[in-house]
């Protein structure tokens, strides 16, 4: 500490979540001197109200369904509630392991860490509680909030995913503004929940990032589970009373419900953190840096949600330990940012690695892709699952698989060997002479590389 002993930290991190805590984990490792600095929990929004919680509250979901389709599977179950009290107890018991855990990380690497939260004040100090801690290097990775849309305030009935993970009862009826990840994973939990629930996106498809094949796709199997969708029209306002919210559209369109989720994507949180004030450029609230996370400003970088790009924990994980091994001196690889796989966690789940068929068109020509679906109708374990969707690859012609694309259950747990494929430039042919166990989903991967390949065997040409 600065003030105290006259030496500075090799690193100061400056928030403690996916990027944060990577960072100062991984500086520790390489016997680097780090401060890290915290306003609230260390595992930051992921940990404590992002990612962890709402895929705990999807395995709920999961497990009434699953009681609520019994029959299907000659077993008598039957769902006779949703105690929201005691989902939210198996929520917060899992953050608290997990909490748990990371704590005694931070502290068995001897990583001295601030609780209060902190302020750049100069191009190598971070003022926290009053006190000036200095850093050879500066990682900041103060993360993201919950936005709303200009005018539309967070209160009483509208709330943000915040709220929504604390909410101790089942709404009867909610309409959710946004459809995209957010957004379409609290659709699925709430409708297992037996909410009836709109989903309103200006845009024209559901999960709008993804290939249109996959949006498409997720579409039709949330329609028929009977969740309500409203494409292509932007909100226009909102009321709430004792009954509940009145939602309004700019073509005069109006949906009822008790609970509206403003699901519109998430900010960057560096307002008034004194970064302009040390030279920084922002664009809209984030940090510009260059490919290897350097801001341009003495030995200040920055990581996670506050860069521009994909706002996942594991891109900002990735950036951690990549600006940690940079300060060390190991000149890592850039991270490419179409190589981080994306995942829904709804029920189905879309999974996506690599270029969209038209992205992987625009980089290298329509000509020059070739694309493959792989319907998971020809899976074993996806028929025992009682699962539909696909597989879809993008590669060019002659040439690397580009993308990855999955919809349908687990999928998520396939995207593994799908960014390997993407990532290390595989081919068809060499994906098609790879072993997969049978009978699993995974399977699917190979089959439809298989097909890639010119030799279909699981599928009908």
């Amino acid at each position: 500490m600065s003030d105290t002993t006259g030496s500075a930290f090799d690193i100061v991190v400056l928030g403690g979540g996916s990027g944060g805590y990577a960072a100062a984990l991984r500086g520790a490792q390489l016997g680097l001197s780090v401060a890290l600095i915290e306003g609230d929990k260390v595992g930051g929004t992921c940990l404590h109200n992002g990612c962890i919680p709402t895929k705990a509250l999807l395995h709920a979901a999961e497990l009434a369904d699953n009681a609520r389709d019994g029959a299907h599977f000659g077993v008598q179950t039957q769902l006779t509630g949703i105690d929201m009290n005691g989902v939210n107890a198996y929520k917060d018991s899992v953050i608290g392991r997990l909490y748990k855990g990371l704590q005694g990380l931070i502290k068995s690497r001897k990583i001295t860490v601030f609780e209060g939260y902190g302020k750049l004040v100069g191009q190598d100090t971070v003022e926290v509680n009053g006190e000036r801690v200095t850093g050879r290097h500066v990682i900041l990775g103060t993360g993201s909030y919950a936005r709303s849309l200009p005018g539309l305030e967070i209160a009483g009935r509208v709330i943000t995913s915040d709220q929504a993970l604390k909410l101790d009862y089942v709404p009867k009826s909610a309409i959710i503004l946004g459809g995209g990840v957010i957004g379409s994973e609290f659709a699925s939990v709430w409708k297992s929940f037996g909410v009836d629930v709109t989903i309103i996106e200006a845009l024209p498809h559901l999960v709008p990032n993804e290939d249109e094949a996959l949006s498409k796709a997720f579409e039709r199997q949330f329609r028929k589970r009977g969740i309500n969708f409203n494409l292509g029209v932007r909100f226009s306002g909102v009321t709430q009373d004792d009954d509940g919210v009145h939602v309004s559209l700019e073509d005069g369109k109006t949906f009822d419900a008790d609970l509206l989720l403003v699901a519109v994507g998430r900010g960057p949180r560096t307002a008034d953190l004194g970064y302009e004030e040390q030279g920084l450029t922002l664009d809209r609230g984030f940090v510009i840096t260059n490919e290897r996370l350097h801001t341009g400003v003495g030995n200040i970088y920055a990581v996670g949600d506050i860069v521009p790009g994909l706002q996942l924990a594991h891109r900002g994980f990735a950036q951690g330990i990549f600006v940690a091994e940079e300060i060390a001196g190991l000149n890592p690889q850039p991270i490419v940012e179409s190589g981080i796989p994306r995942v829904t966690y709804s029920d189905p789940e879309v999974a996506s690695v690599g270029l969209t068929e038209a992205k992987a068109k625009e980089v290298h020509g329509a000509d020059a892709i070739e694309t493959l679906e792989y319907n998971l109708g020809g899976n074993g374990k996806s028929q025992i699952l009682a699962t539909q969707g696909f597989i879809k690859l993008v590669r060019q012609k002659d040439g690397p698989v580009v993308g990855v694309h999955m919809i349908g259950a687990r999928v998520g747990e396939l995207i593994g060997e799908g960014q390997l494929i993407v990532n290390w430039e595989a081919y068809p042919e060499d994906v098609a002479a790879l072993v997969h166990a049978h009978p699993t989903q995974n399977e699917a991967l190979g089959e439809a590389h298989l097909a890639l390949a010119g030799k279909p065997l699981h599928a009908h040409n």
